[in-house]
């Protein structure tokens, strides 16, 4: 076997390495009920939220401090500190990242709907084929697409957003609780945990913090 045999070998096995690392989908359970998907988006006006993050991957810890600054309906601010210093930010917009600097933030941003879940924000795009099932005050939604989400609601809060693929969960953003919040993507092995420390509304934002 050649040198790019056995590399070609070598990511395909890391790759289903990977696969198995994530849980398999459970079905869903309970009442089929109407596909209507509630669409939980952000409050009015400008809010700023302060939060302590913990960040884990193969390579790196961190811990630190952060603020997320939003503003209705599809924007949102997020800054990263270690010992009181900048050390990245990232401004979303709608489903685009319009900007991530330095390498720290794209390491600690998860993809882009499971940014807004973490919100409270539901931003997956709508598909024809959609299943949901109702179990007591729980509404599960599947969608399917490439790829395919299945979400979890409790009344019109998201508690919960998957990505599926392959019949597995690789990424899931889970709202623990009210002022905590849970990403991983287990077959990375990264996971990052924000505890909200506060939440205050705001005047406007200056046009400056978008840029």
């Amino acid at each position: 076997m050649n040198h790019r045999s056995r590399r070609a070998a070598g990511i395909a096995a890391a790759v289903a390495f990977a696969a198995s690392c994530s849980p398999r989908l459970p079905p869903l359970t309970g009442e089929v009920v109407p596909a209507r998907v509630p669409v939980p988006s952000l409050p009015a006006g400008s809010r700023k939220l302060v939060f302590e993050y913990r960040y884990h991957d193969s390579d790196v810890t961190l811990r630190g401090d952060g603020a997320a600054r939003t503003t209705a309906p599809d924007s949102v601010r997020l800054d990263f500190f270690v010992n009181g210093e900048n050390v990245g930010n990232v401004i979303v917009i709608g489903d685009s990242v319009v900007q991530a600097r330095p390498g720290i933030s794209r390491r600690l941003l998860p993809p882009v709907p499971l940014l807004w879940a973490a919100l409270g924000v539901f931003r997956v795009p709508p598909a024809r084929d959609t299943a949901a099932r109702v179990d007591s005050d729980t509404l599960r939604v599947e969608i399917a697409g490439a790829p395919a989400w299945r979400a979890t609601f409790m009344g019109t809060d998201l508690l919960r957003l998957d990505l599926i693929e392959d019949g597995r969960i690789p990424q899931s953003l889970i709202r623990v609780s009210a002022t905590h919040l849970h990403f991983e993507a287990r077959a990375a092995g990264r996971s990052l945990d924000l505890i909200i420390q506060s939440v205050d509304t705001l005047p406007p934002f200056d046009a400056s913090i978008w840029r």
